[in-house]
């Protein structure tokens, strides 16, 4: 059977978003509140690193994590938004910066989510949830609270998710 190039990349990515959506689903039953408090360590964006194999992982990782938020938490219109826009933005650009590493690895494409979610989900806490003006001060906390989630999954279930499937050879099933 001959699957056209653009049916594969569809399958992919509804695939990835369904992962997305059940492993964020699923934790979030097991340890309620671990995949949306101040510092999150949402094992579902350890799935952000098949934006390096695969463009299809751009609309997966956004669908899921949009999916994910409607599910989990009640599907808060700002959220849904904000927080759909930072997984875009991470994934397109780790995308982007996927040949660029450091020792074998993509350190810099690695940090995306980090970086996007820290500001944009920081930003989006600071200004709906935190009571009074906006604050730099508090935005700058809230901001890093979220990225330093992203980066404790990035940098050790994403890393670990990046050598196996390349010491599998898993690269030309994404």
């Amino acid at each position: 059977m001959n699957i056209s190039k653009k049916n594969r990349s569809l399958a992919t990515s509804a695939v990835i978003a369904a992962l997305y959506v059940a492993l964020t689903y699923s934790q979030n039953a097991i340890f309620p509140g671990s995949t949306s408090m101040a510092i999150q360590f949402r094992v579902s964006e350890a799935l952000c690193v098949l934006s390096l194999f695969t463009p299809a992982a751009i609309p997966g990782l956004t669908v899921g994590c949009l999916l994910a938020n409607i599910v989990s938490f009640g599907a808060l219109p700002m959220d849904m938004l904000f927080g759909t826009l930072a997984s875009f933005l991470a994934a397109l650009s780790m995308y982007a910066l996927r040949k660029v590493t450091f020792k074998g690895l993509p350190l810099l494409s690695l940090a995306m989510p980090a970086v996007f979610n820290g500001i944009i989900v920081g930003a989006e806490i600071e200004a709906f949830f935190i009571e009074g003006p906006f604050r730099f001060s508090s935005f700058f906390i809230q901001g890093g609270c979220v990225a330093i989630g992203e980066l404790g999954v990035l940098f050790t279930l994403g890393i670990m998710l990046v050598k196996i499937i390349r010491n599998k050879k898993l690269e030309k099933y994404l």
